[in-house]
């Protein structure tokens, strides 16, 4: 695969990476030879972007993704993993904790240096107490050999908006379920956010399986009307022989601004097929048809975080 330049920070990314959510387990059972085969299944086929995190699987995801890692050349892949987050409700962005967390992922990780560090879930804290004291550590853990880059993540898109209106140092942000079959509100902010050299990095075209033959997990937040467009596009796929989550990421690779989109799996047989799908331009009549039954949710998600946090900085 060609790379892509990720903003300002000189990482050469893959269009799409592999996120390690799956290794863990938070999708189903998984299988760690199967999972150690799915990485390197994804590098051979010219994949070099891996992220994880210590919240994945309570730690797992990091550890198994670790596992994989080893056997590969460290200077022909880009690795992040994340800080922050560390269970459903357990949040703590002090500057303590994030550089005992940074010590810990490289422990599991079994490397000694990230591409990129990120602060998780930011709209689930202080935003005011994470620009003031939570960035100046990962900008100062930047300026030392274990850190390349560091960034942001989280759903609701004012998160990084008010970011850009803070002026605060950042050379990344991940944004997902923002750039789908039926939410593209990601394309709008995106050149924005290039404009202040700042990389975008796209994760889950299936929106956490929404757009996908099998359908969300349980715990998906996602409403009934929404849930079910979904449903009634993937009914519409697999009656074309289509598996609706490769449709979504054929379609999403092609959108502006991103420069690079995660999908997860812990199976080598999908990583083959993502790949394929990530290569092959979607078919034009399937889409049309998909794109018409998702046209009663277009650009809907749904709430997370601290409610103050979903505020643009103009509202």
């Amino acid at each position: 695969m060609k790379r892509r330049t990720l903003g300002q920070t000189g990482l050469e990314v893959s269009p799409i990476g592999l996120g390690a959510v799956s290794l863990g387990g938070d999708y189903g059972a998984v299988d760690e030879t199967a999972g150690i085969a799915a990485v390197h299944r994804a590098f051979e086929l010219g994949i070099n972007f891996f992220d994880a995190s210590p919240y994945y699987g309570s730690t797992r995801a990091e550890t198994v993704l670790g596992r994989a890692l080893r056997d590969l050349p460290r200077d022909e892949y880009v690795l992040a993993t994340k800080a922050g987050r560390y269970g459903v409700d357990d949040f703590d962005f002090t500057p303590e904790r994030l550089r005992r967390s940074l010590d810990e992922s490289l422990a599991r990780l079994q490397v000694d240096r990230l591409d990129l560090f990120l602060l998780h879930d930011v709209e689930f804290g202080d935003l005011d107490f994470i620009f003031r004291e939570s960035l100046p550590v990962m900008r100062e853990l930047r300026s030392t050999a274990k850190v390349g880059a560091i960034g942001i993540t989280g759903l609701p898109l004012a998160i990084f908006e008010r970011a850009l209106a803070a002026q605060v140092d950042l050379d990344v942000v991940l944004s997902y379920c923002h750039a789908t079959l039926f939410d593209q509100s990601l394309t709008s902010l995106a050149p924005t956010l290039e404009q202040s050299g700042v990389g975008v990095v796209n994760a889950s075209a299936a929106a956490m399986g929404l757009l996908s033959s099998h359908g969300p997990p349980a715990w998906h937040p996602a409403d009934r009307e929404l849930r079910e467009s979904c449903e009634a596009a993937a009914s519409h796929c697999t009656n074309h022989g289509v598996e609706l989550a490769e449709l979504a990421l054929s379609y999403t690779v092609t959108l502006p601004g991103p420069v690079t989109t995660l999908f997860s799996t812990a199976s080598a047989e999908v990583v083959e097929r993502n790949v394929r799908a990530a290569t092959t331009p979607p078919d034009p009549e399937l889409l049309a048809g998909v794109q018409r039954l998702l046209e009663p949710v277009r650009d809907r998600t749904w709430p997370q975080g601290l409610p103050a946090n979903a505020h643009s900085p103009s509202n």
